[in-house]
């Protein structure tokens, strides 16, 4: 915290037209999990004015004469009477539980327009925040696949939602032409998609260990000069292995007030497998245990090409004046795709839009993480057991467990190389992913799906069965235990929501009640 903060604690008030403290305005329904908030809140009071900011997760703006209590000046800090040599600085808030950064975007700047023209026009109460939420408020729900129209302010933003059947490389604005909506002169074709080509342009020729990196889960430091440019590549970063799931922690723009800086900036244990995106120099000494930290400067020209930093050891890191590049002593599992850059390059040549660029970049890197991927998940899905040894009179068969030189042993004839062009040690690349976390998150979202599709077939050869013939030559014991599991079977199934046909579930229930009425009355009274 700067020296010259008073340290004074503001409390959290409801919003009130007139309150000058923190003012939480809820713009949206709840309790649903999209539920965002848009707060105008009062920072810390500095001697000196501060210098604006806008990122993704904080944007300046200046706020009405009803909310400042003050005459306004034309930037968006304001002298504090009260103290001496102090001021007092309003920013915009918005939090989202989604992923949306290229809706926040326009939103935040959108809403910093209106409190502009308020504070222009409006001489008492000021409206604007009210309007802003009541516009907000009745925004649809939004559906995977669907285009939405979002009025606010005067404008619509029209945005599409992603569903998990989009195709790679179709274009969402042929989308948005097949639907008659409202002409919107604001049109976002995806709400979580990053400009790979401009988050990566000063680290294009060395993409391949960045992905690298990102697939084993190591620790990495972002420093760049703007919350906005580390809040964007921290992102483009967690994006650049997908379809893979990122499972490790992720803080597009951490800063000395996070409730884990002590524990992050500690010696004594190794860094945590995560990414932080910082802008505060105090961080290069603070993180230089850290194994791999991202410098960014600022973007400049190499001819047609953005100048791209270096990869440098990390002992010849500096306080302060640490000069862009890559301060890491990882070496590269695979080779270089020189193709790629040559394509890029000469796309930047032909002046080839920034969105195409971005789009063979995102091509490439899911490609090469689809190659990565598949031998994984063909070696696991042997692990399932086959679908002949399940029987209606015993429990499912076990998943067998993954046994990491077994699988090594397919990658020589069912390995990456049939897909992927590119060289390296992949077996090498193979065992240090096995032992990360992304492996190990995405082995049990793997091995939660066997299970949810073993009690599904599980439940249909049940109802294929002969139950009423099987109980006659049981004991009340066994027939008492067979009801039992039927029914936790059904509750499992309506609970997590499996997908068996319902004609299934009714006819396994008829058994149940069947088998019920079979058993003597003190028996059927106890199970009713």
């Amino acid at each position: 915290m700067s020296k010259h903060n008073t340290g004074e604690t503001q409390q959290v008030k409801p919003y009130t037209s007139c309150s000058k403290d923190l003012r939480c305005i809820k713009v949206c329904q709840t309790p649903k999990p999209e539920t965002l908030y848009i707060p105008v809140m009062c920072d810390s009071q500095r001697k000196r004015k501060p210098a604006s900011a806008t990122c993704p997760f904080q944007i300046p703006t200046r706020v009405p004469n009803c909310l400042s209590g003050k005459k306004p000046r034309d930037d968006t800090t304001w002298r504090k009477q009260d103290l001496k040599f102090q001021h007092r600085k309003n920013s915009l808030l918005m939090l989202s539980w989604r992923h949306t950064v290229q809706l926040s975007n326009p939103t935040v700047n959108g809403t910093q327009t209106f409190f502009e023209w308020s504070r222009r026009k409006i001489q008492s109460r000021c409206p604007s925040c009210s309007s802003v939420c009541n516009e907000v408020d009745q925004w649809p729900a939004p559906v995977p696949g669907k285009t939405l129209s979002l009025p606010i302010m005067g404008i619509v933003i029209q945005v599409r939602i992603p569903s998990k059947s989009d195709k790679v490389g179709t274009s969402p604005l042929k989308q948005f032409n097949q639907k008659n909506l409202l002409p919107a002169p604001m049109v976002i074709p995806t709400v979580n998609e990053l400009d790979f080509f401009r988050c990566f342009q000063q680290i294009l020729i060395h993409i391949q260990m960045v992905w690298e990196l990102m697939l084993l889960g190591e620790p990495i430091i972002v420093m760049a000069s703007s919350p906005t440019i580390s809040s964007d590549t921290v992102l483009a970063l967690i994006s650049c292995i997908a379809p893979l799931k990122y499972c490790c922690d992720y803080r597009p723009y951490f800063t000395i007030h996070d409730n884990e800086f002590k524990e992050y900036t500690t010696r004594t244990q190794a860094p945590p497998n995560a990414v932080l995106g910082v802008t505060n120099p105090f961080f290069i000494k603070t993180f230089q245990h850290w194994s791999h930290i991202i410098r960014l400067g600022e973007i400049k020209m190499s001819g047609d090409l953005p100048k791209q930093i270096k990869v440098k050891k990390l002992m010849k890191i500096r306080t302060l004046d640490t000069k862009p590049g890559i301060y890491t002593s990882y070496r590269t599992f695979l080779h270089k795709d020189k193709t790629l850059i040559k394509r890029l390059l000469k796309g930047i040549q032909r002046k080839r839009p920034s969105e195409v660029q971005s789009a063979i970049v995102r091509r490439h890197l899911l490609e090469l993480t689809q190659s990565f991927i598949i031998p994984l998940e063909r070696y696991v899905a042997s692990l399932m057991p086959l679908q002949r040894t399940i029987t209606a009179w015993k429990n499912p068969p076990q998943i067998r467990p993954f046994i990491q030189e077994e699988f090594m042993k397919t990658l020589e004839h069912a390995g990456p190389q049939l897909t992927s062009v590119l060289k390296g040690d992949w077996v090498g690349l193979y065992r240090r992913f096995i032992k990360s976390p992304n492996f190990d998150g995405w082995f049990r979202m793997r091995h939660q799906e066997m299970c949810k599709k073993l009690e599904i077939l599980h439940l249909e050869v049940l109802c294929q069965a002969d139950l009423l013939k099987w109980v006659r030559e049981k004991s009340e014991v066994e027939i008492v235990d067979l009801v039992l599991k039927l029914r936790e079977k059904l509750i499992k199934a309506r609970v997590h929501q499996l997908p068996v046909r319902e004609d299934l579930l009714e006819k396994l229930e008829l058994y149940v009640q069947t088998v019920i009425g079979s058993l003597p009355d003190d028996l059927q009274v106890v199970l009713h």
